[in-house]
């Protein structure tokens, strides 16, 4: 039973889930690693580590469909946004090697990577969006009411995205992030929802968590919660989308209403929060690949109320050794020696 992570990268808590997962339900098998770059962490806890093209690379789903072959891979995850619309174009590609995708359709993927098409996929389910309009649809600056959310249609890690607050600095911010699109400011708190379904679109199970503290995008310190309006409108959204495999759904709740905002077609950053709330993602789709039947909770029974707080982890690598070097806190070791 293997499992491929493309653009593993920091996803060390992932693969260990899925590891700890592996073990709980007696399987064999491989955890495989995807990434660009040598010195990914998440290669240090992966049974098998292959280095691949970057996913804007011609040669980049070859070189994937290699991997499955060589490695029998059972099945793939997308582990980064950009690899999500790739992998539902080429499915076909990977199910002729018997290889499952944990990805919806190639044209919902398309929409939950451009940031406009998401708000139209909000607008068809009949879910409460922020207001929100392309650059050459803007009103006026008398019209208008600050402040205002600007961020790329394609984009993760939050990157070039900012709270704007005169109509100055809204132009001056337009030249300079990428294919724009402006929204009304939601003041929070916000909600991740952390969605499974299985390869065929039935739904699993839902985890919401209330986002404390992000950096880059992802979440550092969060809480798990449970709102009723929240799921029936996640519900929607996948329904809508005709989901399939595991994707996040956030929103931000402004004058006491939930507003939804992007969808992501994969395992979300702060997944090891619901796990250890008790909703086992890793061990459903181990079941799932197996032929077994997961063990699934009714709807909001996991643990509330259960903090997460995050910290930095590091490997140390000698490249004269095939180990991970481990050092005792303060002592020099021979790697770190002057020559």
């Amino acid at each position: 039973m293997n499992v491929l992570f493309t653009g593993g990268g920091r996803r060390v808590e992932l693969l260990r889930a899925f590891l700890r997962a592996r073990r709980s339900l007696g399987l064999a098998g491989k955890i495989v690693a995807s990434d660009v770059d040598p010195l990914a962490p998440a290669f240090q806890v992966a049974d098998v580590s292959v280095l691949v093209p970057r996913s804007d690379d011609p040669g980049y789903i070859p070189r994937l469909l290699e991997v499955c072959r060589e490695h029998s891979v059972d099945v793939v995850f997308p582990v980064i946004d950009p690899d999500i619309p790739l992998l539902a174009q080429a499915a076909g590609e990977f199910q002729a090697l018997g290889v499952r995708v944990g990805v919806m359709g190639s044209q919902s993927a398309q929409a939950v990577s451009d940031k406009w098409l998401t708000a139209k996929v909000f607008a068809e389910a009949g879910v409460p969006a922020p207001y929100s309009w392309l650059p050459e649809d803007l009103p006026d600056a008398e019209s208008i009411s600050f402040p205002l959310h600007l961020k790329p249609r394609q984009g993760s890690a939050s990157k070039h995205t900012n709270r704007v607050d005169t109509w100055d600095e809204l132009q001056y911010l337009l030249e300079r992030t990428p294919q724009p699109v402006i929204e009304q400011y939601l003041d929070g708190p916000e909600v991740t929802c952390d969605l499974a379904y299985d390869f065929d679109g039935r739904f699993l199970g839902m985890c919401q968590r209330r986002r404390i503290e992000v950096r880059s995008g992802e979440v550092q310190k969060g809480v798990t919660v449970w709102h009723p309006d929240i799921a029936e409108y996640c519900l929607k959204t996948g329904e809508c989308l005709k989901a399939r495999g595991p994707i996040t759904i956030q929103c931000l709740f402004h004058e006491g209403v939930p507003r939804f905002t992007e969808v992501n077609g994969r395992f979300g950053g702060g997944l090891p929060l619901a796990v250890a709330a008790g909703l086992d993602f890793p061990a459903w789709y181990l079941a799932l690949v197996t032929g077994r039947q997961p063990d699934l909770p009714a709807p909001g029974e996991y643990r509330r109320n259960l903090f997460m707080t995050r910290c930095d982890e590091s490997f140390f690598l000698d490249p004269g050794s095939d180990q991970i070097v481990t050092p005792i806190l303060g002592e020099r070791g021979p790697w770190l020696q002057e020559s």
